[in-house]
């Protein structure tokens, strides 16, 4: 059995393919709307943040034997949790890590390489600045730009009662929240920087999944400046190896697995699946 960091619509079909490929799997999430797309989709859920004592006691009392990671590659305390817990038992730990973008230098996009940095980028342009980085991070910003009369912050993030209960806590005006969920098109994203008359937008380097690309050239077609985050650099250890590509990590999977079962188990598994026909269900 293998868990499975999951949460970003990417994840959800890796897991579908890792499932259709005869490997059994739970996947970890955060949210239950995330666990709701993976249940519809036949893949079992556990919900609820994981630190890394409850993981490491999760993958021991329920007899796991690898780890994959799909988490956001913005969300380094998950990594860090799975990629120590399953080190601390000698279970491999593979990393599905989504391919990066690449921005060409322009006079408006101002490159970062933290949220910190990101909000005094902000607090140093001024003007109408939209969010678009999430809830988690919300206190950085918010302290940085809020209370400047020269500043608006607006928030977009998704609709959940623990970001508007945040965003209460922190005195952000209900006029000022964006509560919706994306991928958003590029005639979306423009739309919402006319209704909020925004100067700056400050984003993260997600990869192609996150439509990271399609609001940045948006907002820069329209003149507005971009205050972009960059993906941290991790070094992510473990005897699995990182994965740029559904099929590669699939098969490395695979190999892992079924050399620690002696070669038999899974393979008679994965053939049982395709001739019953679990391909051509998935």
């Amino acid at each position: 059995m293998i868990l499975m960091l999951c949460g970003t619509g990417d994840a959800r079909e890796l897991a579908v393919l890792l499932a259709g490929r005869g490997l059994p799997l739970t996947a970890s999430v955060v949210t239950e709307s995330a666990a709701e797309r993976l249940t519809a989709a036949g893949i079992s859920t556990i919900t609820g943040r994981l630190d890394r004592e409850g993981m490491g006691l999760l993958l021991q009392d329920r007899g796991y034997r690898a780890v994959v990671d799909a988490s956001h590659p913005f969300a380094l305390e998950a990594h860090a949790n799975a990629m120590q817990a399953a080190a601390a038992l000698g279970l491999p730990y593979f990393r599905y890590e989504r391919p990066g973008l690449s921005f060409a230098a322009h006079p408006r996009l101002v490159i970062v390489h933290s949220y910190e940095e990101a909000a005094l980028a902000a607090k140093k342009i001024k003007g109408s600045v939209m969010l678009t980085t999430g809830g988690k991070t919300l206190e950085i910003f918010a302290g940085q730009l809020l209370g400047d009369p020269e500043i608006r912050l607006t928030v977009r993030l998704l609709p959940c009662l623990d970001n508007m209960e945040k965003c209460l806590s922190l005195g952000i005006e209900q006029r000022n929240v964006i509560a919706m969920q994306g991928p958003f098109s590029r005639e979306m994203n423009e739309a919402l920087f006319r209704q909020y008359g925004t100067q700056v937008m400050i984003t993260k380097e997600s990869g192609a999944e996150g439509s990271v690309e399609e609001k940045l050239r948006a907002a820069l077609d329209m003149g507005l400046y971009v205050i972009l985050i960059v993906r941290p650099k991790l070094d992510f250890t473990g005897n699995g190896g990182v994965y740029h590509s559904f099929a590669g990590l699939a098969e490395a999977v695979e190999a892992a697995l079924a050399v620690d079962d002696g070669g038999c188990a899974v393979r008679q598994s994965i053939k049982g699946r395709v001739n019953g026909g679990f391909r051509n269900r998935v």
